[in-house]
Protein backbone atom coordinates (compact mmCIF):
# COMPACT_ATOMS: atom_id res chain seq x y z
CA UNK A 1 0.00 0.00 0.00
CA UNK A 2 2.83 2.56 1.16
CA UNK A 3 4.23 2.04 -3.12
CA UNK A 4 0.73 3.28 -3.94
CA UNK A 5 0.53 6.30 -1.20
CA UNK A 6 0.96 9.11 -3.35
CA UNK A 7 -1.65 8.03 -6.26
CA UNK A 8 -4.36 6.78 -3.64
CA UNK A 9 -3.88 10.29 -2.08
CA UNK A 10 -4.23 12.21 -5.57
CA UNK A 11 -7.43 9.69 -6.39
CA UNK A 12 -9.01 10.48 -2.92
CA UNK A 13 -8.98 14.16 -4.15
CA UNK A 14 -10.06 13.39 -7.76
CA UNK A 15 -12.78 11.50 -6.50
CA UNK A 16 -13.79 14.36 -4.05
CA UNK A 17 -13.56 17.41 -6.95
CA UNK A 18 -15.86 14.68 -9.37
CA UNK A 19 -18.57 14.59 -6.28
CA UNK A 20 -18.60 18.24 -6.45
CA UNK A 21 -19.07 18.61 -9.73
CA UNK A 22 -22.52 15.98 -9.20
CA UNK A 23 -23.55 18.00 -6.02
CA UNK A 24 -23.39 21.01 -8.50
CA UNK A 25 -25.30 19.41 -10.80
CA UNK A 26 -27.66 18.02 -8.00
CA UNK A 27 -28.40 21.29 -6.22
CA UNK A 28 -28.85 23.55 -9.71
CA UNK A 29 -32.51 21.30 -10.29
CA UNK A 30 -33.21 22.55 -6.19
CA UNK A 31 -32.12 26.27 -6.73
CA UNK A 32 -35.04 27.99 -8.61
CA UNK A 33 -34.78 31.34 -6.57
CA UNK A 34 -32.27 33.84 -5.20
CA UNK A 35 -34.21 32.65 -1.81
CA UNK A 36 -32.89 29.07 -2.56
CA UNK A 37 -29.77 30.17 -3.78
CA UNK A 38 -28.71 32.48 -1.01
CA UNK A 39 -30.88 30.78 1.67
CA UNK A 40 -31.52 27.33 1.21
CA UNK A 41 -34.78 28.34 1.55
CA UNK A 42 -34.91 28.64 5.08
CA UNK A 43 -34.97 24.84 5.24
CA UNK A 44 -32.38 23.40 7.33
CA UNK A 45 -32.34 20.87 9.67
CA UNK A 46 -30.86 20.70 12.90
CA UNK A 47 -27.85 18.08 12.34
CA UNK A 48 -27.17 20.14 8.72
CA UNK A 49 -26.93 23.38 10.62
CA UNK A 50 -25.02 22.30 12.95
CA UNK A 51 -22.40 21.08 10.83
CA UNK A 52 -22.49 23.66 8.57
CA UNK A 53 -21.43 26.43 10.66
CA UNK A 54 -18.58 24.81 12.50
CA UNK A 55 -17.33 23.34 9.24
CA UNK A 56 -17.84 27.10 7.87
CA UNK A 57 -15.04 28.07 10.60
CA UNK A 58 -12.47 25.36 10.31
CA UNK A 59 -12.35 25.07 7.00
CA UNK A 60 -8.52 25.86 4.95
CA UNK A 61 -8.44 28.77 7.96
CA UNK A 62 -7.91 25.41 10.10
CA UNK A 63 -6.46 22.54 8.19
CA UNK A 64 -4.00 24.29 6.40
CA UNK A 65 -3.46 27.39 7.76
CA UNK A 66 -3.97 26.35 11.71
CA UNK A 67 -0.85 24.15 11.71
CA UNK A 68 1.42 26.31 9.85
CA UNK A 69 0.83 28.81 12.13
CA UNK A 70 1.42 26.67 14.83
CA UNK A 71 5.00 25.58 13.25
CA UNK A 72 6.53 28.54 12.58
CA UNK A 73 5.06 30.44 16.05
CA UNK A 74 4.54 27.70 18.37
CA UNK A 75 1.42 27.60 20.77
CA UNK A 76 0.66 31.35 20.28
CA UNK A 77 -1.85 30.19 17.59
CA UNK A 78 -3.40 28.00 20.41
CA UNK A 79 -5.54 31.19 21.36
CA UNK A 80 -7.24 31.50 18.17
CA UNK A 81 -8.66 27.59 19.14
CA UNK A 82 -9.60 28.46 22.27
CA UNK A 83 -11.44 31.83 21.53
CA UNK A 84 -12.97 30.17 18.26
CA UNK A 85 -14.69 27.98 20.53
CA UNK A 86 -15.95 30.22 22.98
CA UNK A 87 -17.39 32.28 20.59
CA UNK A 88 -19.59 29.76 19.24
CA UNK A 89 -21.72 30.53 22.45
CA UNK A 90 -21.15 34.37 22.41
CA UNK A 91 -22.48 34.04 19.20
CA UNK A 92 -25.73 31.48 19.70
CA UNK A 93 -26.74 33.86 23.09
CA UNK A 94 -26.40 37.09 20.87
CA UNK A 95 -27.56 35.86 17.61
CA UNK A 96 -28.96 32.57 17.31
CA UNK A 97 -32.71 33.05 17.92
CA UNK A 98 -32.91 36.75 17.23
CA UNK A 99 -31.39 36.70 13.22
CA UNK A 100 -33.47 33.97 12.74
CA UNK A 101 -36.72 35.77 13.70
CA UNK A 102 -35.64 38.86 11.66
CA UNK A 103 -35.05 36.79 8.64
CA UNK A 104 -38.79 35.46 9.31
CA UNK A 105 -40.21 38.74 9.85
CA UNK A 106 -38.43 40.58 6.24
CA UNK A 107 -38.02 37.49 4.43
CA UNK A 108 -34.58 38.96 4.20
CA UNK A 109 -32.55 36.62 1.65
CA UNK A 110 -29.34 38.06 3.18
CA UNK A 111 -27.89 39.93 6.31
CA UNK A 112 -27.32 43.19 5.10
CA UNK A 113 -31.43 42.50 4.56
CA UNK A 114 -32.21 41.95 8.30
CA UNK A 115 -29.73 45.23 9.24
CA UNK A 116 -31.73 47.52 6.64
CA UNK A 117 -35.17 46.13 9.19
CA UNK A 118 -33.30 46.47 12.14
CA UNK A 119 -31.85 50.15 11.59
CA UNK A 120 -34.49 51.55 9.10
CA UNK A 121 -31.53 52.51 6.93
CA UNK A 122 -30.51 51.98 2.99
CA UNK A 123 -26.87 53.32 4.18
CA UNK A 124 -26.81 50.65 7.16
CA UNK A 125 -27.56 48.07 4.63
CA UNK A 126 -24.91 49.42 1.75
CA UNK A 127 -21.80 49.63 4.30
CA UNK A 128 -22.80 45.96 5.59
CA UNK A 129 -22.48 44.76 2.13
CA UNK A 130 -19.68 46.69 1.74
CA UNK A 131 -17.83 45.17 4.50
CA UNK A 132 -18.81 41.36 4.02
CA UNK A 133 -17.47 42.22 -0.01
CA UNK A 134 -13.79 43.61 1.55
CA UNK A 135 -13.70 40.74 3.69
CA UNK A 136 -14.47 38.35 1.58
CA UNK A 137 -11.76 39.09 -0.77
CA UNK A 138 -9.32 38.97 2.43
CA UNK A 139 -11.08 35.57 3.44
CA UNK A 140 -11.61 33.66 0.71
CA UNK A 141 -8.42 34.75 -0.51
CA UNK A 142 -7.55 32.36 2.25
CA UNK A 143 -9.20 29.55 1.41
CA UNK A 144 -7.76 29.20 -2.33
CA UNK A 145 -4.40 29.95 -1.55
CA UNK A 146 -5.19 26.96 0.74
CA UNK A 147 -6.53 24.38 -1.79
CA UNK A 148 -3.93 25.67 -4.54
CA UNK A 149 -1.21 25.02 -1.70
CA UNK A 150 -2.41 21.56 -1.14
CA UNK A 151 -3.14 20.67 -4.70
CA UNK A 152 0.96 21.78 -5.45
CA UNK A 153 2.09 19.33 -2.85
CA UNK A 154 -0.23 16.70 -3.76
CA UNK A 155 0.84 16.87 -7.40
CA UNK A 156 4.37 17.48 -6.73
CA UNK A 157 4.36 13.78 -4.79
CA UNK A 158 2.88 12.02 -7.68
CA UNK A 159 5.63 13.48 -9.71
CA UNK A 160 4.24 13.37 -13.31
CA UNK A 161 5.11 17.35 -13.55
CA UNK A 162 8.68 18.55 -12.40
CA UNK A 163 7.72 21.78 -11.41
CA UNK A 164 4.10 22.49 -10.61
CA UNK A 165 3.56 26.05 -10.57
CA UNK A 166 1.23 27.64 -7.63
CA UNK A 167 -0.80 30.75 -9.94
CA UNK A 168 -1.09 26.80 -12.04
CA UNK A 169 -3.05 25.01 -8.96
CA UNK A 170 -4.96 28.61 -7.98
CA UNK A 171 -6.49 28.18 -11.57
CA UNK A 172 -7.81 24.74 -11.20
CA UNK A 173 -8.89 25.07 -7.87
CA UNK A 174 -11.40 28.25 -8.88
CA UNK A 175 -12.79 26.20 -12.02
CA UNK A 176 -14.04 23.51 -9.76
CA UNK A 177 -14.69 25.63 -7.29
CA UNK A 178 -16.99 28.10 -9.14
CA UNK A 179 -18.44 25.04 -11.32
CA UNK A 180 -19.48 23.74 -7.67
CA UNK A 181 -20.75 27.33 -6.44
CA UNK A 182 -22.22 28.66 -9.69
CA UNK A 183 -24.43 25.97 -9.78
CA UNK A 184 -25.57 24.89 -6.87
CA UNK A 185 -25.70 28.28 -4.41
CA UNK A 186 -25.63 27.78 -0.74
CA UNK A 187 -27.72 24.65 -0.88
CA UNK A 188 -24.66 22.90 -2.42
CA UNK A 189 -22.74 24.46 0.10
CA UNK A 190 -24.67 22.69 3.15
CA UNK A 191 -25.51 19.32 2.15
CA UNK A 192 -21.91 18.87 1.09
CA UNK A 193 -21.02 19.83 5.36
CA UNK A 194 -23.17 16.89 6.08
CA UNK A 195 -20.53 14.34 4.91
CA UNK A 196 -17.24 17.06 5.43
CA UNK A 197 -18.35 17.67 8.99
CA UNK A 198 -18.19 14.19 9.72
CA UNK A 199 -15.06 13.32 7.90
CA UNK A 200 -13.50 16.40 9.89
CA UNK A 201 -14.45 15.04 13.00
CA UNK A 202 -13.27 11.39 12.36
CA UNK A 203 -9.97 13.16 10.78
CA UNK A 204 -9.45 15.10 13.94
CA UNK A 205 -8.82 12.17 15.98
CA UNK A 206 -7.57 10.07 14.04
CA UNK A 207 -4.40 12.28 12.84
CA UNK A 208 -4.18 13.28 16.35
CA UNK A 209 -3.39 9.52 17.46
CA UNK A 210 -1.27 9.77 14.69
CA UNK A 211 0.96 12.29 15.47
CA UNK A 212 1.29 11.07 19.04
CA UNK A 213 2.48 7.66 17.18
CA UNK A 214 4.78 9.13 14.58
CA UNK A 215 6.05 11.24 17.75
CA UNK A 216 6.92 7.68 19.52
CA UNK A 217 8.79 6.40 16.38
CA UNK A 218 10.60 9.25 15.50
CA UNK A 219 11.79 11.20 18.40
CA UNK A 220 12.73 9.05 21.01
CA UNK A 221 11.99 8.43 25.19
CA UNK A 222 9.65 9.72 26.49
CA UNK A 223 7.60 9.83 23.55
CA UNK A 224 4.44 11.54 22.71
CA UNK A 225 3.58 15.30 23.43
CA UNK A 226 6.24 15.23 26.33
CA UNK A 227 8.82 14.63 23.43
CA UNK A 228 7.68 17.34 21.27
CA UNK A 229 7.59 19.62 24.33
CA UNK A 230 11.54 18.84 25.04
CA UNK A 231 12.67 19.17 21.31
CA UNK A 232 10.91 22.44 20.97
CA UNK A 233 11.82 23.75 24.12
CA UNK A 234 15.55 22.97 23.39
CA UNK A 235 15.60 25.06 20.31
CA UNK A 236 13.30 27.71 21.07
CA UNK A 237 11.61 27.71 25.26
CA UNK A 238 8.92 30.64 24.33
CA UNK A 239 7.83 28.45 20.80
CA UNK A 240 6.38 25.72 23.54
CA UNK A 241 5.30 28.79 26.45
CA UNK A 242 1.62 29.35 26.83
CA UNK A 243 2.30 32.64 24.85
CA UNK A 244 4.22 31.12 21.83
CA UNK A 245 6.57 33.61 20.01
CA UNK A 246 3.83 36.13 19.60
CA UNK A 247 4.31 36.91 23.13
CA UNK A 248 1.41 37.67 25.04
CA UNK A 249 0.02 41.14 24.14
CA UNK A 250 -0.19 39.88 20.76
CA UNK A 251 -2.09 36.61 21.79
CA UNK A 252 -4.34 38.63 23.72
CA UNK A 253 -5.77 40.27 21.35
CA UNK A 254 -6.24 37.38 19.04
CA UNK A 255 -8.20 36.21 22.64
CA UNK A 256 -10.44 39.60 22.13
CA UNK A 257 -10.76 39.07 18.40
CA UNK A 258 -11.73 35.61 17.79
CA UNK A 259 -14.11 35.38 20.98
CA UNK A 260 -16.18 38.71 20.52
CA UNK A 261 -15.74 38.39 16.49
CA UNK A 262 -17.58 34.98 15.80
CA UNK A 263 -20.61 37.04 16.27
CA UNK A 264 -19.79 39.37 13.35
CA UNK A 265 -18.60 36.35 10.83
CA UNK A 266 -21.16 36.49 7.83
CA UNK A 267 -20.44 33.02 6.67
CA UNK A 268 -21.55 31.82 10.38
CA UNK A 269 -24.52 34.85 11.07
CA UNK A 270 -26.13 33.87 7.63
CA UNK A 271 -26.57 30.30 8.68
CA UNK A 272 -28.27 30.50 11.49
CA UNK A 273 -30.45 32.08 9.62
CA UNK A 274 -31.52 29.07 7.01
CA UNK A 275 -32.96 26.87 9.50
CA UNK A 276 -36.53 25.60 10.10
CA UNK A 277 -37.75 26.67 13.18
CA UNK A 278 -36.37 29.18 15.74
CA UNK A 279 -36.03 27.32 18.68
CA UNK A 280 -33.65 24.72 16.78
CA UNK A 281 -30.58 27.20 17.81
CA UNK A 282 -30.33 25.46 21.08
CA UNK A 283 -29.78 22.03 19.86
CA UNK A 284 -27.82 23.45 16.89
CA UNK A 285 -24.93 24.95 18.88
CA UNK A 286 -23.76 22.08 20.95
CA UNK A 287 -23.06 20.11 17.60
CA UNK A 288 -21.41 23.17 16.30
CA UNK A 289 -18.91 23.64 19.64
CA UNK A 290 -18.43 19.70 19.40
CA UNK A 291 -17.57 19.37 15.95
CA UNK A 292 -15.07 22.34 16.00
CA UNK A 293 -13.57 21.26 19.57
CA UNK A 294 -12.54 17.54 18.18
CA UNK A 295 -11.37 19.32 14.74
CA UNK A 296 -9.35 21.22 15.77
CA UNK A 297 -7.19 18.65 17.04
CA UNK A 298 -5.56 18.41 13.86
CA UNK A 299 -4.80 22.24 13.34
CA UNK A 300 -2.80 21.92 16.94
CA UNK A 301 -1.51 18.48 17.13
CA UNK A 302 -0.27 18.40 13.41
CA UNK A 303 1.75 21.59 13.75
CA UNK A 304 3.89 20.49 17.22
CA UNK A 305 4.78 17.16 15.42
CA UNK A 306 6.16 18.88 12.43
CA UNK A 307 8.33 21.47 14.22
CA UNK A 308 9.70 18.93 16.32
CA UNK A 309 9.90 16.26 13.35
CA UNK A 310 12.06 19.06 11.75
CA UNK A 311 14.18 20.56 14.54
CA UNK A 312 15.26 16.82 15.53
CA UNK A 313 16.79 16.24 11.84
CA UNK A 314 13.88 13.50 11.26
CA UNK A 315 12.19 15.92 8.50
CA UNK A 316 13.63 17.91 5.82
CA UNK A 317 12.64 21.90 6.49
CA UNK A 318 9.45 22.87 5.15
CA UNK A 319 9.74 25.73 2.23
CA UNK A 320 6.76 27.08 3.34
CA UNK A 321 4.98 26.73 6.97
CA UNK A 322 1.60 26.28 5.25
CA UNK A 323 3.42 22.86 3.91
CA UNK A 324 3.10 21.31 7.56
CA UNK A 325 -0.27 19.55 7.44
CA UNK A 326 0.44 17.97 3.72
CA UNK A 327 3.80 17.17 4.53
CA UNK A 328 2.71 15.17 7.57
CA UNK A 329 -0.41 13.70 6.20
CA UNK A 330 2.05 12.19 2.77
CA UNK A 331 5.07 10.91 4.81
CA UNK A 332 3.79 10.14 8.21
CA UNK A 333 0.02 8.73 8.07
CA UNK A 334 -1.51 5.49 6.70
CA UNK A 335 -2.29 6.64 3.05
CA UNK A 336 -5.96 5.87 3.32
CA UNK A 337 -6.38 8.04 6.34
CA UNK A 338 -4.29 10.96 4.05
CA UNK A 339 -6.74 9.99 1.15
CA UNK A 340 -10.05 10.59 3.38
CA UNK A 341 -8.07 13.80 5.27
CA UNK A 342 -7.36 15.35 2.16
CA UNK A 343 -10.74 15.24 0.86
CA UNK A 344 -12.36 15.85 3.91
CA UNK A 345 -10.06 19.25 3.60
CA UNK A 346 -10.83 20.06 0.01
CA UNK A 347 -14.60 19.42 1.42
CA UNK A 348 -13.89 21.62 4.14
CA UNK A 349 -12.43 24.29 1.75
CA UNK A 350 -14.96 24.07 -0.88
CA UNK A 351 -18.03 24.57 1.70
CA UNK A 352 -16.62 27.85 3.20
CA UNK A 353 -15.64 29.37 -0.14
CA UNK A 354 -19.07 28.24 -1.47
CA UNK A 355 -20.67 30.45 1.90
CA UNK A 356 -18.07 33.33 1.19
CA UNK A 357 -18.39 33.56 -2.75
CA UNK A 358 -23.05 33.07 -1.94
CA UNK A 359 -22.33 36.22 0.90
CA UNK A 360 -20.22 38.54 -1.84
CA UNK A 361 -22.59 37.44 -4.80
CA UNK A 362 -25.89 38.43 -2.50
CA UNK A 363 -23.65 41.83 -1.70
CA UNK A 364 -23.54 42.60 -5.22
CA UNK A 365 -26.56 41.85 -6.78
CA UNK A 366 -29.39 42.31 -4.22
CA UNK A 367 -28.07 44.20 -1.08
CA UNK A 368 -25.95 47.17 -2.81
CA UNK A 369 -28.96 47.64 -5.87
CA UNK A 370 -31.61 47.56 -3.18
CA UNK A 371 -29.71 50.41 -1.25
CA UNK A 372 -29.36 52.78 -4.03
CA UNK A 373 -32.14 51.92 -6.25
CA UNK A 374 -34.22 50.48 -3.60
CA UNK A 375 -35.00 47.34 -5.93
CA UNK A 376 -32.76 44.54 -6.84
CA UNK A 377 -31.59 43.96 -10.39
CA UNK A 378 -33.85 42.28 -12.97
CA UNK A 379 -32.79 38.80 -13.61
CA UNK A 380 -31.45 38.37 -9.76
CA UNK A 381 -30.40 34.67 -9.88
CA UNK A 382 -28.25 34.96 -13.23
CA UNK A 383 -26.66 38.06 -12.02
CA UNK A 384 -25.91 35.78 -8.96
CA UNK A 385 -24.16 33.36 -10.85
CA UNK A 386 -22.21 36.13 -12.85
CA UNK A 387 -20.91 37.67 -9.63
CA UNK A 388 -19.84 34.48 -8.38
CA UNK A 389 -17.50 33.70 -10.92
CA UNK A 390 -16.19 37.39 -10.86
CA UNK A 391 -16.04 37.15 -6.95
CA UNK A 392 -13.74 34.52 -7.65
CA UNK A 393 -11.77 35.53 -9.69
CA UNK A 394 -10.77 38.86 -7.84
CA UNK A 395 -10.26 36.61 -5.23
CA UNK A 396 -7.55 34.59 -6.86
CA UNK A 397 -5.33 37.46 -8.22
CA UNK A 398 -5.34 38.72 -4.56
CA UNK A 399 -3.96 35.62 -2.79
CA UNK A 400 -1.03 35.60 -5.61
CA UNK A 401 -0.30 39.18 -5.31
CA UNK A 402 -0.56 39.55 -1.43
CA UNK A 403 2.95 39.36 0.77
CA UNK A 404 1.57 36.87 3.52
CA UNK A 405 2.85 33.67 3.06
CA UNK A 406 0.65 32.04 5.30
CA UNK A 407 -3.25 30.69 5.22
CA UNK A 408 -4.18 31.37 8.85
CA UNK A 409 -2.39 35.51 8.59
CA UNK A 410 -5.01 35.35 5.65
CA UNK A 411 -7.93 34.29 7.29
CA UNK A 412 -6.97 35.98 10.32
CA UNK A 413 -7.21 39.68 8.55
CA UNK A 414 -10.08 38.69 6.72
CA UNK A 415 -11.74 37.62 10.45
CA UNK A 416 -10.61 41.12 11.59
CA UNK A 417 -12.07 42.78 8.91
CA UNK A 418 -15.98 41.32 9.47
CA UNK A 419 -15.37 41.46 13.13
CA UNK A 420 -14.38 44.94 13.40
CA UNK A 421 -17.49 45.74 11.04
CA UNK A 422 -19.86 43.41 11.73
CA UNK A 423 -19.98 42.83 15.70
CA UNK A 424 -21.09 45.84 16.77
CA UNK A 425 -23.75 46.65 13.92
CA UNK A 426 -25.14 43.36 14.05
CA UNK A 427 -24.19 41.22 17.54
CA UNK A 428 -24.76 44.30 19.92
CA UNK A 429 -27.08 46.35 17.82
CA UNK A 430 -29.98 43.04 17.32
CA UNK A 431 -29.66 43.13 20.87
CA UNK A 432 -29.81 46.80 22.44
CA UNK A 433 -32.80 49.34 20.93
CA UNK A 434 -31.01 52.48 21.94
CA UNK A 435 -28.53 52.03 18.90
CA UNK A 436 -28.64 54.04 16.17
CA UNK A 437 -28.14 53.69 12.29
CA UNK A 438 -25.16 56.67 12.30
CA UNK A 439 -23.50 55.06 14.90
CA UNK A 440 -23.21 51.55 13.00
CA UNK A 441 -22.31 53.41 9.88
CA UNK A 442 -20.05 55.43 11.87
CA UNK A 443 -18.67 52.13 13.36
CA UNK A 444 -18.50 50.56 9.86
CA UNK A 445 -16.45 53.07 8.07
CA UNK A 446 -13.82 53.68 11.01
CA UNK A 447 -13.38 49.98 11.43
CA UNK A 448 -12.78 49.25 7.34
CA UNK A 449 -10.12 52.05 7.33
CA UNK A 450 -8.39 50.96 10.23
CA UNK A 451 -7.73 47.65 8.53
CA UNK A 452 -7.08 48.19 5.24
CA UNK A 453 -4.75 51.41 6.04
CA UNK A 454 -2.72 49.43 7.85
CA UNK A 455 -2.55 46.34 5.48
CA UNK A 456 -2.00 48.25 2.17
CA UNK A 457 0.03 50.84 3.58
CA UNK A 458 2.21 47.99 5.54
CA UNK A 459 2.39 49.66 8.37
CA UNK A 460 3.63 47.68 11.75
CA UNK A 461 1.96 47.46 15.01
CA UNK A 462 4.24 46.66 17.85
CA UNK A 463 4.39 44.12 20.41
CA UNK A 464 2.32 41.62 18.08
CA UNK A 465 -0.86 43.06 17.90
CA UNK A 466 -3.64 42.41 15.43
CA UNK A 467 -5.09 45.30 13.71
CA UNK A 468 -8.49 43.26 13.88
CA UNK A 469 -8.47 43.55 17.68
CA UNK A 470 -7.54 47.31 17.47
CA UNK A 471 -10.50 47.89 15.12
CA UNK A 472 -12.53 45.91 16.30
CA UNK A 473 -12.08 48.04 19.69
CA UNK A 474 -12.52 51.39 18.12
CA UNK A 475 -15.89 50.04 16.19
CA UNK A 476 -16.96 49.11 19.18
CA UNK A 477 -16.12 52.32 21.44
CA UNK A 478 -18.06 54.59 18.77
CA UNK A 479 -20.82 52.68 18.49
CA UNK A 480 -21.56 52.77 22.08
CA UNK A 481 -20.41 56.37 22.65
CA UNK A 482 -22.31 57.72 19.39
CA UNK A 483 -25.65 55.84 19.97
CA UNK A 484 -25.44 56.87 23.84
CA UNK A 485 -24.90 61.04 22.89
CA UNK A 486 -27.49 60.14 19.64
CA UNK A 487 -31.73 60.43 20.65
CA UNK A 488 -33.11 57.14 20.79
CA UNK A 489 -33.93 55.91 17.70
CA UNK A 490 -37.50 54.62 16.59
CA UNK A 491 -37.81 51.56 15.87
CA UNK A 492 -40.62 49.75 13.85
CA UNK A 493 -43.54 47.96 15.96
CA UNK A 494 -42.32 44.69 14.84
CA UNK A 495 -38.87 44.99 15.17
CA UNK A 496 -39.50 46.42 18.53
CA UNK A 497 -41.39 42.89 19.50
CA UNK A 498 -38.36 40.85 18.39
CA UNK A 499 -36.24 42.87 20.71
CA UNK A 500 -38.27 42.60 23.18
CA UNK A 501 -38.49 39.03 23.61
Amino acid sequence: MEAHRNGIIFTSVLLYMGMCIAVGVWALRRTKSTKDFFMAGRNLGIFVTGLAVFSSTLSGFGFVGGPGLVYRMGMSSVWMVICSSIGYCVSFYLLGKRIRLFAELRDSVSLPDAVAARYRSQSCRFLTALAIILGVIGYLGAQIKAMAEVLRDIVANVGWFEVVRLDVCVAVSSAVLVFYCVTGGIIASVYTDVVQGGIMVVAGLLVFVTTIAAANAHLGDPGGFAAIATTIRADDPEAISPWGTLGIVGCLSWYFMFTLGGAGQPHIVTKLMMNKRVHDAKHILPISFLGYTVSALLWISIGLVMRALVLSGRHAELTVADAAAPQFLQTYTNPILAGIVFAGLFAAIMSTADGFLNIGAAAFVHDIPQAIRGRSLRRELLWARTMTLLIAIASALFILYVEDDLVALLGAFGWGTFAAALVPTVAIGFNWKRATATAANTAIIASLLINFSVKLLNISIPYGIDVGAISLLVSLTLFFAISLLSPPPKLDPDVEAIMDL
